[in-house]
């Protein structure tokens, strides 16, 4: 089994699959995979995630940021930390949600023009960092993070098969 297979099945399967459970989700969707980026040992997407300030604590912030954010902007005023935690679930076993199979595709694209036959966690980098439209994209934004030099170095990785 080749190291980005390994990757893939640790982002998705593992860490994805935990975050959502994590978060009483019945949906793996781009957020749980990026949060299980930031937390992939010894990958360059983690390296790459937390050069630019995105560490799990920094990105569960953002998104924290952001659902505040567009609640408010339907008028409903909710602090994230005054909210209770959510009860993980751990019999739940998550489907892929349709934010994830977006970002594979973008991550599958990625990997063809870059050389590569299958994904790696920089491919996956590079899917999430591709949507415009979304959660991440938004709490990304809020963050102050520039996608467009983090997927650049994604890229670069990935087209050196540092994954």
């Amino acid at each position: 089994m080749s190291t980005k297979t390994k990757d893939v099945r640790s982002v998705l399967v593992r860490g994805a699959r935990a975050e959502a459970r994590l978060d009483s989700s019945s949906m793996i969707e781009a957020e749980h995979v990026l949060l299980a980026l930031a937390t992939l040992p010894g990958s360059a997407a983690a390296r790459m995630l937390h050069g630019a300030g995105l560490t799990r604590d920094a990105i569960r912030a953002a998104l924290d940021r952001e659902w505040e954010q567009s609640l408010a902007t339907a008028g409903i005023a909710v602090t994230v930390a005054e909210l209770p935690t959510a009860t993980p679930d751990e019999e739940r076993t998550p489907a892929i949600g349709e934010s994830t199979k977006l970002l594979l595709k973008r991550a599958m694209d990625n990997a063809a023009a870059t050389g590569g036959g299958r994904i790696g966690a920089s491919n996956m980098l590079v899917g999430v960092l591709d949507a415009n439209l979304g959660r991440v994209p938004r709490a990304l934004d809020l963050a102050g993070i520039d996608r467009a030099a983090l997927r650049a170095q994604a890229t670069q990785a990935a087209e050196q098969g540092d994954h």
